[in-house]
């Protein structure tokens, strides 16, 4: 997901659960029967009602120290407290219903970084004999309180409880084994929730059904942890927690609630499942001795297929019925699909990038349905129907986090069985692995899925106020869609790198995509970096999505895990600059900008489509931000640019921006298409002049692809890329249904023209739809289709025949890459670069020169420094088999040293 552009799902409120209470306060878990503690649902009770709500305009620096910007410097503040959550503070009146207060000094202390947000102003600090008695009163109320001399209140605010408990209990982030923990001798249950009051863990036989026991847990005041040890071994059965805890505006709440660190689940995720990960029962034949193929011996040898579970096998009827849509129809060795994903790990694909398969809030794991459309290419119904069914069908991306650690229940043959999930998430790696694939996972731990008192929110349901970003006045940051995580908190950057440790681990999983990994503090993930490392014995690769936007941008909170910010970490970031360069526009673009922004590939300058009057300069531009993208985005990779300056790529412009950001090349991911946004199809339908046939938008489709495998880095790919794959012009079809996210492995059909997509965020663009929707010439044939897949896999036997197309350092690629063409005289359709392999390391070739011809016609040029030299085409090319016949036609003189290039072809010469 790059940008906050999602809606969200339905959100069940909680008006309804707040206006019932308890009849009795602080009801003690030890006194209360296992029925009455247990087997309620969600949210249960208010033991002692809120008096009022504020806002939260301060924060604690640490257990002592505290930053209010609004405090009077003419008025005296305190701390008032009260056990029971029932303070006042109106405004001209007095406090009232406090246990008492704690006096507070100013100090000259400076406000950290990490909380300039709250804006300039005077830091306070509680007396020496006062620091002891905090802990406990972070169990109830506490209001910050400014007032005159008789006690008037002129303000008063709640305080931002994290740099309190991270200082606090700093322990806990030692704690190795949060979560249930099942052995012979006992199952122990670890739960961190400093600021409760009491909280019991809950057993059941079942997912569902009756509860077996309540038992109280301890308080640890070193780590903040509650803790018990049950007797017996409760691998199999399933629990949550009773959680009694002060919740600003609402009271003190005891909330029944599962386990942050849950590891599985029951359907829906009622209930946690206790899970011994470890225990042969959950393990499928050979786990034991599963390993991923050793494709990958550094980062940029990683060429990368994302996909997502359902879409992978939901329209194949090669899968049986009940394996459709599920972690199953990857075991289904001879279906369509898994044919697919063969043929291109035989061809050079090295990962399958799963879109998240955590547990997710919003896709219904029991009783879902999976509505059938029908209507013209241009009609709206199809839409209306998705629209109208999308809060209960079977679909959705899975960007709204539930439990981090838990398999998603949506793609088991058995939701209900918490082990099932398990077993089949282990086939599925299992069968990617056999068939010579890695397997790696798109996480999302910058927001949760909700957050409040909401019934599916989980973190803040167990310490309030604590794992989520805030702003200045409390109220938690939105800006990657939803409720924002604060990973630079301690607890909620354990959970993170705890739970890829688990996924590492547990599930064999080679590498990471981290969803906005900007949001992320850069010293988090290279803690994550190191954990996954020790966990698997080998190197994890790591990529994630580094746009730099927000509350967090330009390092306003920390140093940031973004593209500008990780250089030197060996950590992959997306880049936008050779993919707006090489497709045109922007990620965000609508109305006339997806048809007049034209990229390299598709008719800027040289095809105009009749949209706005490009200079041949925009051209040149585009043409070096490409090769910007061809040499790895390199800060310091030295190109000559079309004006004729010899310019370090982080000295060239994009966006007002520096176009190369990166130290290393495995520091930067190449792409043109994922699951945002059109697919590149759908944008070269708007795109490309329509009269362009359908055989040249594959050709264009194919030149796209091809100046992916040539760039330095990881080349990253989305499912049916390959096929042109269509969405019926959908910019985001997170819960757009199977329909519009369909893949057919039988290469019949794009499912171009099957209907105008969802309103929401299409509709404005419905007239400039339309007409092409319903425009026959623009579905492309099945001999296109065979065409874009055959010589995609070429491109990818191409890249994987030769260490030049994945150079390890920047060193390297200063070194061996250089471009040809370039400058003020250069042809501009067409980019050539040179690699030399004298003593590389699995070169293959003596020297490779690859040539991009983006333009309408054929295009020579002349490059002196090559005559005479032994050019012959790339064995690919030279194949009877070869896809692109075309190819094949390409020319070198070697008494000139010229080139050339047949039109929209991209070619590899090898000496």
């Amino acid at each position: 997901m790059e940008h906050p552009h999602r809606s969200r799902a339905l959100r069940l409120a909680v008006a309804a659960a707040l206006a019932t209470l308890a009849a009795s306060a602080g009801t003690a878990h030890a006194a209360s029967s296992s029925a009455a503690l247990c087997d309620g649902e969600g949210f249960q009770s208010i033991l002692s009602p809120s008096a009022a709500a504020f806002d939260a305009r301060a924060a604690w620096v640490d257990r002592r120290t505290l930053a209010w910007p609004g405090a009077r410097a003419d008025a005296r503040t305190r701390l008032y407290h009260a056990k029971n959550a029932a303070l006042t503070a109106p405004a001209g009146g007095k406090v009232g219903g406090a246990d008492g207060f704690l006096p507070l000094d100013a100090t000259a202390a400076a406000l950290p970084e990490r909380l300039r947000y709250l804006g300039e102003g005077p830091v306070f600090a509680l007396r020496e004999a006062d620091v002891a008695r905090i802990a406990g009163l972070h169990r109830g109320a506490l209001l910050l309180v400014s007032e005159a001399a008789d006690g008037t209140v002129l303000d008063a605010t709640r305080v931002q409880v994290a740099g309190a408990l991270d200082d606090l209990y700093a322990a806990a982030e030692a704690v190795p084994d949060l979560g249930a923990t099942p052995r012979t001798g006992g199952t122990t249950f670890k739960l961190w929730a400093p600021t409760a009051r009491q909280v019991a863990v809950c057993t059941y036989d079942q997912g569902t059904g009756p509860s077996r026991a309540a038992t109280p847990l301890r308080f640890d005041p070193k780590s903040g942890v509650w803790s018990a040890t049950l007797a017996g071994n409760l691998d199999g059965k399933y629990y949550r927690y009773a959680v009694d805890v002060h919740v600003p505006g609402a009271g003190i709440v005891r909330n029944l609630v599962t386990d942050p660190y849950s590891v599985s689940l029951a359907t829906d995720s009622r209930r946690s499942y206790i899970a011994d990960l470890a225990s042969p029962r959950l393990k499928p034949a050979g786990w034991d001795s599963d390993a991923p193929p050793a494709k990958v011996a550094a980062q940029p040898d990683m060429s990368i297929y994302e996909l997502h579970v359902r879409d992978f096998s939901i329209g194949d009827a090669t899968v049986s019925a009940a394996n459709r849509g599920k972690y199953t129809a990857f075991l289904e060795s001879g279906s369509d699909g898994m044919r697919h994903l063969r043929a291109l790990s035989q061809a050079g694909l090295t990962d399958v990038h799963l879109l998240p398969v955590y547990d997710i809030g919003s896709i219904p794991e029991k009783g879902c349905v999976t509505p059938a459309p029908a209507g013209a290419a241009d009609s709206d119904a199809q839409q209306k129907l998705i629209g109208d069914s999308k809060l209960a069908d079977c679909y959705n991306w899975g960007y709204d986090p539930y439990h981090y650690s838990a398999p998603e229940g949506s793609y088991s043959t058995d939701p209900a069985d918490g082990g099932k999930r398990v077993i089949e998430f282990r086939q599925m790696v299992q069968a990617l692995h056999r068939a010579g694939l890695r397997v790696g996972m798109d996480v999302v731990y910058n927001h949760t899925y909700t957050a409040g008192q909401d019934e599916k929110s989980v973190l803040d349901r167990v310490v309030p106020g604590y794992y989520h970003r805030l702003d200045a006045k409390g109220a938690i940051e939105r800006s990657t869609c939803c409720e924002n995580t604060a990973t630079e908190h301690r607890m909620m950057g354990k959970l993170m790198v705890d739970s890829s440790v688990l996924w590492t681990q547990a599930y064999h999983i080679d590498s990471f995509r981290f969803d906005l990994m900007g949001h992320q503090p850069r010293s988090v993930m290279e803690t994550l970096q190191r954990r996954v490392n020790a966990a698997a014995g080998r190197h994890v690769n790591l990529i994630g999505e580094g746009w730099n936007f927000g509350e967090v941008a330009d390092g306003k909170c920390f140093v940031q895990a973004s593209q500008l910010a990780l250089n030197g970490s060996g950590i992959g970031t997306f880049s936008d600059r050779g993919r707006d360069a090489v497709r045109g526009g922007g990620a965000g673009d609508s109305g006339r900008d997806m048809v007049t922004r034209q990229g390299y590939v598709n008719g800027l300058v040289y095809d105009p489509n009749g949209g706005i009057q490009h200079s041949p300069a925009d051209l040149l531009k585009a043409a070096d931000l490409v090769r910007v993208g061809l040499a790895g985005t390199l800060r310091t990779y030295p190109l000559q640019v079309y004006t004729g300056e010899m310019r370090e790529l982080q000295r060239i412009d994009y966006g007002g921006q520096p176009a190369g950001y990166a130290s290393e090349p495995g520091e930067v991911v190449n792409y043109v298409e994922n699951h945002d946004n059109q697919t590149l199809y759908d944008l070269n339908v708007l795109r490309l002049p329509a009269s362009t046939s359908t055989a040249d938008r594959a050709r264009v489709q194919v030149l796209a692809a091809a100046i992916n495998a040539f760039s330095q880095g990881v080349a990253y790919f989305h499912a049916g890329f390959d096929i042109l794959r269509s969405k019926s012009l959908d910019r985001n079809s997170f819960e757009s249904g199977d329909w519009f996210n369909r893949l057919d492995w039988t290469y019949r059909d794009n499912y171009f023209g099957t209907g105008l997509p969802p309103a929401a965020d299409n509709g404005k663009d419905y007239a400039l739809f339309r007409p092409l929707l319903a425009n026959p010439a623009f579905k492309p044939a099945p001999a296109d289709i065979a065409f874009t897949r055959d010589a995609f896999r070429d491109l990818l036997r191409i890249r994987a025949s030769s260490t030049l197309f994945r150079l390890r350092t920047a060193g390297d690629v200063g070194q061996r890459l250089r471009f040809y063409n370039t400058g003020p005289a250069q042809v501009p359709t067409v980019i050539a670069g040179r690699l030399d392999g004298a003593g590389y390391q699995g070169a293959g070739f003596k020297s490779v020169l690859y040539l991009l011809n983006v333009d309408k016609a054929a295009r020579s040029i002349d490059v002196p420094q090559e005559t005479g030299r032994a050019w012959k085409l790339h064995p690919v090319h030279a194949s009877p088999a070869a896809a692109d016949r075309r190819a094949s036609e390409a020319r070198y003189d070697p008494a000139t040293g010229r080139f050339t290039i047949p039109p929209r072809t991209a070619v590899v010469f090898v000496e």
